[in-house]
């Protein structure tokens, strides 16, 4: 079973996975494919861009796929449909076995593939689904 992670736990991965590899974002500012990495960039994460069809976004060198990120990375943050996530995390996965970077794999809000985090939690590697980063940053360090 895929676990529910407390505020603790979620503090824990925001605190510790400054880079992130963002698969499906954007280029257009306006989508939340955009707008949440800028944010978590402007709250000091290193946002590395994964999209086939964008070379840069926001200044920042992209890759087409999560396979051919050369840095080191903490976390895969994914803006994909849900029926999109299995390859995503499988990619993950191998990375993680080939690199053993990789410690978390965060679907964004709307985002859910039960068989996709069973996989990554199979292998280690923590999984938030159906979540905002940038909301819980929000909701957790920067309201009163």
């Amino acid at each position: 079973m895929v676990q529910d992670l407390s505020d603790e736990m979620i503090r824990g991965i925001l605190e510790s996975c400054r880079v992130l590899a963002v698969v499906g974002m954007s280029r257009d500012p306006g989508k939340a494919a955009g707008r949440v990495p800028r944010y978590l960039a402007m709250r000091g994460f290193t946002v590395i861009p994964v999209n086939p069809n964008a070379e840069t976004i926001e200044g920042r060198q992209g890759y087409s796929k999560l396979s051919e990120v050369t840095e080191d990375i903490d976390a895969v943050v994914i803006f994909r449909p849900s029926e999109e996530v299995w390859p995503v995390v499988e990619e993950a996965v191998a990375r993680k076995r080939r690199r053993g970077d990789l410690r978390v794999v965060w679907m964004q809000e709307g985002i859910r593939d039960e068989a996709a985090a069973r996989l990554a939690e199979g292998e280690g590697l923590m999984v938030v689904q159906d979540r905002c980063m940038a909301k819980e940053y929000r909701r957790l360090y920067e309201t009163a």
